[in-house]
C-alpha cells in the first residue's frame, strides 16, 4: 500500500494536482494522510516524557504511534509539499516529529548508527514553486536526508515543477509538461 502524506493547504493546490497524477500514474491502492486534517500534540516535555516511557516498555501500540505504524508499513510513500519559505509547510515537519520513533521507524546499532526500520523502499516527493530559486537542499534534502538516514529508504525522487508563479508564465503548460514527464517515467 502507498501511504500519501498530503502537505497541501490550498484546495486547488498545484502540487497535489502533481502528485494525484503520479498516484494515478503508479495505478497501487493508497491511503491518504491530509495534514491539515491532524491534530498533533506539542512536542512539549510532557510529550516527550510519555513517548520515552512507552519507548522504553516498547508499548507501540498506543494510539500516540499510529502515524509512526502506518508509515513504517507503508510499502511506498508519496509527499505532495508546497516550496514555502524556502522549505514545507510547518505541518510537515509536525508530522516528521510524530513518527521519529526508535524502535519503529528507525533504530541504532550497537555503534550508534542510525539504521532504517521502514519498510518502503521508495519515497517521491512531489513539489511546486512559485520561482525558480529552488535549493533542493533546504526542502526535499532534509525530508531525503531522513529517508535514507534514519527510515532506512534508499530510493527518494523529487518531482517538482517550478517557475509558476513567475509574470507571464503558462502555469498549465509547466504543470502538463511535468505530467508528461510523470506518465513517460513511472508507467
Amino acid at each position: 500500500m502507498i501511504l500519501f502524506i498530503n502537505a497541501c493547504v490550498r484546495k486547488d493546490s498545484r502540487t497535489k494536482r502533481l502528485a494525484e497524477h503520479l498516484l494515478k500514474t503508479l495505478g497501487e491502492p493508497y491511503d491518504e494522510l491530509r495534514l491539515t486534517e491532524c491534530s498533533f500534540p506539542d512536542a512539549d516535555e510532557a510529550f516527550l516524557n510519555k513517548r520515552d516511557s512507552l519507548i522504553a516498555r516498547r508499548e507501540f501500540s498506543d494510539p500516540m504511534f499510529g502515524y509512526a505504524r502506518q508509515f513504517a508499513e507503508a510499502d511506498e510513500i508519496v509527499i505532495a509539499a508546497p516550496f514555502w519559505d524556502l522549505s514545507f509547510p510547518a505541518a510537515l515537519k509536525t508530522y516528521f516529529e510524530q513518527i521519529n520513533v526508535i524502535g519503529l521507524t528507525f533504530g541504532y546499532t550497537d555503534e550508534g548508527v542510525p539504521m532504517g526500520l521502514c519498510r518502503a523502499k521508495k519515497l517521491y516527493y512531489v513539489t511546486t514553486s512559485g520561482g525558480t530559486f529552488f535549493p533542493e537542499s533546504f526542502g526535499f534534502g532534509y525530508v531525503k536526508a531522513l529517508a535514507e538516514t534514519f527510515y532506512g529508504i534508499k530510493d527518494c525522487e523529487l518531482i517538482k515543477a517550478t517557475g509558476l508563479d513567475i509574470i507571464g508564465a503558462d502555469i498549465e503548460k509547466i504543470l502538463r509538461e511535468c505530467e508528461e514527464d510523470i506518465s513517460r517515467r513511472y508507467k
